[in-house]
């Protein structure tokens, strides 16, 4: 890992072009030795400085977890972050607006966030991770990349908040209501994405490390190892990672989800300046 001076300059260069939306060459192209052990302390360090202004984590990012995106980025495995309140948006109807000037080469992906009403424990199975969860929502996250072309490294984006710009959050359901068997239900179901009318892609759940429960049980092993950081917490939310490939966005565009074989209903979002 890079020393402390090296990790808050990188920190201090990653907010810096966030919060001017702006973009930065990649580190791992300029600064030798950055790892994801180095990148996550970046994210550590710029998590404090958001809390110290008052924003309010309320959850966990998980991203790169549908393998398609792999070669497509370059990544060989799943990454997280934190979400904060002022990231996060309830949504009141299935339709919302986004304001997409604030974010960099801006990309849509369809997920299924999960809230948690206990801890899950490490190691445990799809079963009894999903006895901690208490209600399932479809959502939109919109990503970014504050790295030209979406080139760059697994640790770059970690670095930039796991590409994370804004998550808007469907109507909750609890686990009961989503099918019969919410277990098989959160493997099999399938999503259509459409842009103005045009259907664009098609994924199912196991798209997701074969379940979204499975990428959130990843999420578990992983923090188990990064001690410091804190493990989940109750009522805290997980976007367990995109059911189709991110597909870029722009202003007038209107987006469009269809689920089947669960009761979560679709979203459509209208792209505005």
């Amino acid at each position: 890992m890079l020393d402390v001076l090296q990790l808050r300059e990188i920190a201090r260069l990653m907010r810096a072009a966030q919060d001017e939306t702006r973009q930065i060459e990649p580190f791992t192209s300029r600064i030798e030795g950055f790892d994801l052990p180095s990148a996550y302390a970046v994210a550590a360090l710029n998590h404090e400085a958001l809390i110290a202004e008052g924003h309010l984590p309320v959850g966990r990012k998980i991203g790169f977890t549908n393998p398609k995106m792999w070669s497509i980025y370059g990544v060989r495995e799943p990454i997280w972050a934190y979400v904060y309140d002022t990231t996060v948006t309830r949504l009141a109807t299935d339709r919302a607006t986004c304001s997409i000037g604030r974010f960099v080469e801006p990309k849509i992906e369809p997920e299924i966030v999960l809230h948690l009403r206990s801890a899950p424990p490490a190691g445990a199975d799809l079963r009894a991770v999903l006895e901690s969860v208490d209600w399932v929502a479809h959502a939109f996250e919109i990503v970014q990349s504050h790295f030209p072309g979406w080139r760059f490294q697994a640790a770059d984006t970690v670095a930039d908040s796991s590409l994370h710009g804004t998550l808007l959050v469907g109507e909750p359901r609890a686990v009961e209501r989503l099918a019969p068997d919410p277990l098989g239900a959160l493997e099999s179901f399938r999503l259509a994405l459409a842009c103005n009318g045009e259907m664009r892609e098609s994924g199912r759940g196991a798209n997701v490390l074969g379940s979204p429960l499975a990428a959130l049980a990843h999420l578990v092993a992983l923090l188990s190892r990064q001690l410091d950081f804190q493990p989940l917490q109750v009522d805290e939310i997980v976007t367990t990672g995109t059911i189709t490939t991110a597909r870029s966005v722009r202003i007038g565009a209107l987006w469009h989800t269809e689920l089947t074989g669960i009761a979560l209903p679709g979203l459509t979002v209208e792209f505005v300046p």
